[in-house]
């Protein structure tokens, strides 16, 4: 097993961690109320793909 034989300076451990990151949520508008949602998901309005859903 590897052994840490000098200390990271914390710039070098920023540098590692800049793409440790969340991804952004895509949102798109829901065609009936036109409240913002995401894709491929039921809205609050309770439409999906142009039609009501039980």
């Amino acid at each position: 097993m590897a052994v840490q034989q000098r200390r990271n300076s914390k710039t070098r451990k920023a540098k590692r961690r800049t793409h440790y990151k969340l991804p952004q949520v895509t949102l798109v508008k829901c065609p009936s109320c036109g409240e913002f949602k995401q894709p491929h998901r039921v809205c609050e309005c309770g439409h999906y793909e142009g039609r009501k859903s039980a």
